[in-house]
């Protein structure tokens, strides 16, 4: 365990941790002195992460829930009990074109990205702001504002996260709750891995860095917006993607 522990005493909620982002971020929340809920769909990972955080003195329980189902995510809320920080970093992609992309599938991608964060907010945020004192960081994605041919109903589910989370930050920041997105570029994870598989290279030429992020760089800004250095932003979009460039004209 770390020696600075800004987060001692403090609850997460860590939607989709047994993975990527999600489990960077669990880790460092850890390492700063949090006790951690891990959520996921898959109990054997999930309860795995759990005891690997407490062979190193950190404290983590799981809870198994399905976010497409809007009475679990909220079983998922009640399970996880009182919490301080709530980090909905739970996603679900399919970079389709809108032809290829059904009813069913748009449905999945608000149901996850934009629907249970709406549902676990509502059902944590209001006890958060009776005691004075929270945060709700949303990992979101650069899709939201750089417009491609494929992926249109994922870029649509964090576009509505972004403007989810200006409304919280409004409606709770004066009960003393700061609500931010961060919204990361391409992130080298074991879901991108798999869906881009041998191009995973074209990646690093995405922005000014050269090269794709890594989960536990994302991890380090959401620690960060969960401590309380960083007690004056809300409402905020942290774009967290590199750099931003534009292709040369043709």
């Amino acid at each position: 365990m770390s020696v600075n522990t800004p987060l001692q005493g403090s609850t997460a909620l860590v939607t989709g941790a047994t993975s990527g982002i999600g489990r960077a971020v669990a880790r460092r929340l850890v390492e700063q002195g949090a006790e951690v809920v891990l959520h996921g769909r898959d109990r054997v990972r999930g309860e795995a992460l759990a005891k690997e955080i407490a062979q190193w003195s950190g404290s983590a329980r799981f809870i198994a829930a399905d976010l497409t189902d809007a009475e679990d995510t909220l079983r998922l809320a009640s399970e996880a009990g009182e919490v301080d920080i709530l980090v909905n970093n739970a996603g679900l992609y399919a970079f389709a074109s809108t032809a290829q992309t059904d009813a069913a599938g748009f449905d999945r991608h608000i149901a996850v990205n934009t629907r249970a964060p709406f549902l676990l907010v509502g059902a944590l945020a209001p006890a958060m702001a009776r005691r004075g004192h929270g945060v709700v960081i949303t990992i979101g994605s650069s899709a939201a504002r750089t417009p491609a041919p494929i992926g249109a109903a994922y870029a649509a589910s964090k576009a509505g996260v972004e403007i989810l989370t200006r409304y919280w930050a409004t409606e709770f920041g004066g009960s003393g709750v700061r609500v931010n997105t961060v919204s990361p570029g391409p992130v080298k994870t074991e879901g991108t891995s798999a869906m881009f598989g041998d191009q995973i290279g074209a990646l690093d030429q995405t922005n000014a860095r050269g090269r794709a992020g890594e989960p536990h760089e994302i991890a380090e800004i959401v620690a960060f917006l969960a401590s309380p250095a960083s007690s004056y932003i809300n409402g905020a979009i942290l774009f967290a993607d590199g750099g931003e460039i534009s292709p040369l004209p043709s």
